[in-house]
């Protein structure tokens, strides 16, 4: 097998295209040679614990409404083109991840992390909930048949904060400064979401490796 790592961000959209455009290629080779495992990487490690008005913080960062709408016109046409629901008008409140980049982690430890990571994104692109929110993680971990109510005592606590934001600055320290990134066996960086047909691509070479190594 080959490792695949995901390093992203559950409110980052193009990581959210970027799954579904991966998902895609994996679904045509259903023994594709990779092993997923996702890393954290928050977007905005600074914000408040509550997060914010999501309209104050986009028109913010963008420096207006008109501004956040042109900036955000690629991603609408990137996420129909893939086929990536995004509900942008329930979309409330942009959360703090740290406590999501925790759910993630701990389902790694159960290997339903894939599955919480399309959770994530589902909760926050298509029916717009709060997934700073410790009860909608645990809503999650349960639906993802996670022990909820371990989940919502270690969501209490710091458990693996700390680590959560170590790992985050050692992706930065490595030199990624935008997610998604794919790292292929370890080596070869692959920026932001691809097409489907640049990992068919990919996935052919490797097993072509694979197969001829044998």
């Amino acid at each position: 097998m080959v490792k695949l790592d995901i390093i992203s961000d559950p409110i980052c959209p193009w990581c959210y295209i970027g799954k579904t455009n991966l998902d895609k290629a994996l679904a045509e080779v259903p023994d594709h040679p990779f092993t997923i495992e996702w890393h954290p990487f928050q977007l905005n490690p600074d914000m408040p614990a509550s997060g914010m008005d999501r309209r104050a913080y986009l028109e913010g960062k963008f420096g207006g409404k008109e501004a956040a709408v042109r900036a955000y016109a690629p991603v609408v046409e990137h996420a129909e083109k893939s086929g990536a629901l995004i509900n942008f008008d329930a979309i409330k409140t942009t959360p703090n991840t740290i406590d999501a980049h925790r759910l993630i982690h701990w389902a790694g430890i159960e290997q339903r992390q894939s599955f919480v990571v399309d959770l994530l994104f589902k909760a926050y692109f298509v029916d717009g909930r709060d997934i700073g929110d410790h009860e909608v993680l645990a809503d999650i971990a349960d639906t993802a048949e996670m022990d909820a109510a371990m989940v919502t005592k270690l969501l209490a606590s710091d458990s693996d904060a700390a680590d959560i934001r170590a790992r985050d600055a050692h992706s930065r320290k490595m030199g990624i400064n935008s997610v998604p990134t794919f790292i292929v066996a370890q080596q070869h960086a692959v920026p932001g979401a691809q097409p489907p047909e640049m990992w068919a691509n990919v996935i052919s070479d490797i097993m072509e490796q694979i197969a001829a190594a044998e």
